[in-house]
């Protein structure tokens, strides 16, 4: 028996056979016992780190020392990263939501594309209202919005809802401040900004071949109805989620409304989700360009802040898309409180993520993993690929498949000495296989089922192989750009 233990716990085989069991209990308390996740992940890092001999004071600390353990530092270091950043992007994604702003980008769109190219419209709109809002919000706000459109052209609900969820899935799984890109630059080490850049050269290639290609051809094979129970309201008030084009209260999805005099302009709603992408990106550059004791490098760096750069995006959305269209104080507040109610779990995942990461890199499981890899000949992107797909497959959630892939591969990253466009591109290859092969243990698949009006099959040959499209395709893209830049 001791020899046993010793043998899992000093060699590369031993300590591979401790994670792939440490990775089977893991599943196991999600799929058949049903714990929350966030519960398996922490349970499931005591017992790996039980199982590989780390001290208890390291794993949890003394009373005296407490700050100083695996448990504290991996989620206190994560959540230190990512806790203002998406509770900022929630709030932001709250107020464009309940202005109206979906309602007045579907309907230039649709105006700009026609009705033939009405199914492109509705990705752009994913992709855009997709960069400050939740996936499942998303859905929520934009569905009646793709009711109008598919009653307006008389086809199938899934050439029109196809493409806006493509767009909507990939500003998800590659763009901040969404939590999986977020987190992942925590994980591994890379800045925002080169997320956001690779998140756009990887996501949008994929976006065209899953929403526009494929969301185009099944959309005409596949044919659904628009659910019957759904009345349609003129352009400006479709569904409930937006503005009426009168003088009044714009209704969000539930909740506290925004009170405007008008609906927000085109042009503003660009250009508030557009302030952090360029802030952001300003720091990102000037980093690259320019000295780096530079006076403009400095205020670059201050604004391009990822929370600083939310914060001010949030007070302009805050004055300009409530307080002076109509809306006191004391209702924004209310918005902000309702719309990080769900971040509390999100954030307990990642955290418990970050945390089972931290013992992988402790127990010296990354070490055997990348001394396996360079045997086998393996390239990172890949391993980091067919990772976070099996979890993905495996559990359903692409939080848990990201946060515990990137811990697995955290440390073979941080031992290579990548540039930060190599590790955003890793980061991309994590993100893309986390989203494959949505099915029905994956929560959003319901959702997309009943809100658009599919049965178990009709999802399954739609939305489940989008989102398998969307994976394959933006890896692949991430890959070839790895191979060419490392």
């Amino acid at each position: 028996m001791g020899a046993t233990v010793d043998w899992l716990r000093t060699t590369t085989p031993g300590l591979l056979v401790l994670c792939g069991l440490a990775i089977a209990v893991l599943l196991i308390a999600i799929i058949k016992v049903k714990l929350e996740p966030f519960v398996a992940l922490l349970l499931t890092g005591l017992l790996l780190a039980l199982a590989a001999g780390l001290p208890v004071a390291q794993i949890v600390g003394t009373p005296l020392k407490a700050g100083e353990s695996l448990l504290e530092t991996g989620f206190g270091g994560i959540l230190g990263h990512i806790a203002v950043i998406i509770g900022l992007g929630t709030v932001l994604g709250a107020i464009l939501e309940r202005s109206g702003g979906a309602d007045v980008l579907t309907d230039r769109l649709l105006r700009t594309f026609g009705e033939k190219g009405a199914p492109v419209a509705m990705g752009l709109l994913g992709l855009i209202f997709g960069i400050p809002v939740f996936f499942d919000i998303g859905i929520f706000v934009l569905a009646p919005l793709v009711y109008v459109a598919a009653k307006r052209g008389g086809r199938s609900l899934v050439l029109y809802a196809m493409p806006m969820l493509a767009g909507l899935s990939m500003t998800h799984a590659f763009l901040p401040p969404h939590p999986g890109p977020v987190a992942l630059g925590g994980l591994l080490g890379v800045s925002l900004g080169w997320l956001i850049i690779m998140g756009f050269v990887c996501g949008i290639p994929g976006f065209i071949a899953a929403g526009i290609v494929w969301g185009t051809w099944i959309g005409k094979r596949v044919q659904v109805d628009v659910p019957a129970e759904f009345v349609p309201l003129e352009p400006n008030g479709a569904g409930g989620s937006g503005a009426n084009g009168e003088s009044g209260d714009l209704e969000g999805s539930g909740g506290t409304a925004v009170v405007t005099k008008s609906p927000p302009s085109v042009a503003l709603i660009g250009a508030i989700i557009a302030i952090p992408l360029v802030l952001i990106l300003g720091a990102t550059f000037g980093y690259q360009l320019l000295d780096k004791d530079s006076a403009l490098l400095q205020v670059l760096t201050f604004f391009g802040t990822p929370a600083v750069a939310l914060l001010i995006t949030v007070l302009v959305a805050f004055y300009l898309l409530g307080i002076r269209r109509g809306s006191t104080v004391q209702e924004l507040s209310t918005i902000t409180a309702e719309s990080l109610k769900p971040v509390g779990m999100v954030l307990l995942v990642v955290g418990a993520g970050a945390f089972f990461g931290k013992v992988i890199s402790a127990t010296g499981i990354g070490t055997a993993l990348a001394d396996t890899m360079s045997a086998a000949g393996l390239p990172v992107i890949v391993l980091a690929y067919l990772i976070s797909c099996g979890l993905r497959i495996a559990q359903g959630s692409a939080t848990v498949a990201i946060v515990t892939t990137g811990g697995i591969v955290a440390p073979l990253v941080a031992s290579e000495g990548y540039s930060q466009m190599s590790i955003a591109l890793i980061a991309m290859a994590i993100a893309a296989g986390s989203i494959i092969l949505s099915h029905v243990n994956d929560g959003g698949f319901w959702i997309i089922a009943k809100y658009f009006n599919m049965t178990v099959k009709q999802t399954l040959q739609t939305w489940t192989v989008l989102e398998t499209v969307l994976s394959v395709v933006s890896f692949v893209v991430a890959a070839v750009l790895f191979a060419i830049v490392s």
